[in-house]
């Protein structure tokens, strides 16, 4: 398993070194730095693939707490940590901001524990833009709840687990409550968001309940001299089971986790890239096209040859796809190459076609209809009509494969050849049913 997980890391740093490399010849070759207002769009894009790359090479997992205000999750952090490090208080909202902590449960794992503010704190919009980056970054989510969940809770949860990222659920203060309702909570909990379509029901091992600071108990002290008095002591926490579930997980998946958020980080940051790089460029790409539209209808209609014009045809395809490159200094992938080349084959068939087609209908073709024009002037007519009826279809044809190209420019960047997406793939091809990320197929769209 441990072996798999380190071939999972390896192939994400290839990916992301692979489209490092790219962006970085394009620099050189001063592609970017000849269009300054190109450069500055995607230079957050860039920033972020070098960062997530760092973060590869440093091996650090990303464990990120969320919930509402008052629900524990310093708490949590600190007793899992074994210190108070983060600040906690009968307060709402004493974390103002996102901060994290390093955390070496054991072994060669180390972990990043952030604590983020609640989600239902006033400044709403600035927070939840803030807790968009942390998800985009955590491996591993903790959502902290502490009794019946709220409307605002469950929504909050829906859209974490939208994220794309594993989350245990972790029901704190669980100490407030009588064993007899424990049951009745891991159940209620287990079920939750069974009748909502975007959710699924919580697996077993997802639910974890613990006891960050427990509240204290009125114990009975017997003294030596016969005495008796009362003293308030606090519990230790009960945080054994969450940290026995993360340390699980990590050890288990934790580099495969790693290596797919990276990758998942990747692919976003790519097709940023992409978009901003066609929509940029859209006019210029369109002139193109509409250029070489003009240029094929134009040389199939006066091309007397059957058959010759086909071949010229494709050829006019492939070079308006190398200038739609060229312009947007996009990677041509395997996965672009393979599905441009089928359109480009759509397109000669249906030249052929409506070179066939017209054959047929006009009683000739047209390189009979060029060579015997001389003998019988009525067939330039049929010579016209065949031409003019290719050339619309060459036409068309030209402008469906400079198209596809935009197309398969903008959304194949992360496919072929170490792309992110075929990594992605690769990886979750490979994990175990018994993982988080097995389970994490269906919500990214994977299918086998």
């Amino acid at each position: 398993m441990r072996n798999l997980q380190e071939t999972h890391l390896n192939r994400a740093r290839a990916s992301l070194r692979q489209v490092l490399s790219w962006y970085g010849y394009l620099r050189k070759s001063g592609q970017l730095s000849s269009n300054p207002e190109l450069a500055g769009l995607v230079k957050p894009e860039l920033e972020a693939l070098n960062s997530t790359l760092n973060k590869l090479d440093s091996s650090v997992i990303r464990i990120a707490a969320f919930g509402l205000v008052s629900r524990g999750k310093s708490a949590v952090l600190n007793a899992l940590l074994g210190d108070k490090i983060l600040q906690t208080g009968p307060l709402n909202g004493v974390t103002q901001w996102p901060r994290s902590v390093r955390w070496q449960p054991g072994g060669k794992v180390l972990v990043e524990l952030i604590d983020t503010p609640g989600l239902d704190e006033i400044e709403g919009e600035s927070r939840a833009d803030m807790a968009r980056v942390v998800v985009h970054q955590a491996d591993l989510i903790l959502f902290v709840v502490s009794g019946d969940i709220t409307r605002t809770e469950y929504q909050a949860l829906l859209e974490l687990r939208q994220a794309q990222k594993p989350l245990i659920l972790v029901f704190n203060k669980i100490d407030l409550y009588p064993d007899t309702d424990q049951g009745a909570i891991y159940q209620n909990l287990q079920q939750l968001g069974a009748g909502h379509p975007q959710a699924k029901p919580l697996l077993p091992d997802e639910i974890v309940m613990v006891a960050a600071e427990p509240a204290p108990m009125e114990v009975r002290v017997e003294w030596p001299d016969g005495r008796v008095s009362y003293e308030w002591e606090t519990p230790p926490p009960q945080v054994d089971e969450l940290k026995e579930t993360i340390l699980n997980i990590l050890n288990r998946e934790g580099r495969s986790l790693l290596a797919l958020n990276a990758l998942i980080q990747a692919r976003d940051a790519e097709a940023a890239i992409a978009q901003k790089t066609i929509d940029l460029r859209e006019q210029e790409a369109e002139d193109i096209i509409w250029q070489f539209t003009k240029y094929k209808a134009l040389a199939v209609m006066l091309n007397p040859i059957a058959f010759l014009d086909i071949l010229g045809g494709t050829v006019a395809d492939l070079a308006l796809i190398r200038a739609l490159a060229r312009l947007y200094g996009l990677p041509m992938t395997s996965y672009e190459a393979g599905k441009i080349l089928k359109t480009i084959l759509f397109s000669s068939g249906g030249l052929l076609l409506g070179e066939l087609g017209s054959s047929f209908l006009l009683g000739l073709g047209k390189s009979t209809a060029a060579i015997t024009s001389g003998d019988n002037p009525s067939n330039i007519t049929a010579f016209a009509g065949s031409a003019i009826a290719q050339a619309g279809i060459a036409g068309y044809g030209a402008y469906s494969v400079g198209k596809a190209a935009q197309v398969y420019l903008e959304k194949g960047c992360t496919w072929g050849q170490l792309g992110a997406s075929s990594v992605i793939q690769e990886i979750l091809s490979q994990v175990d049913q018994n993982t988080i990320l097995y389970r994490l197929r269906q919500e990214l769209g994977i299918k086998y």
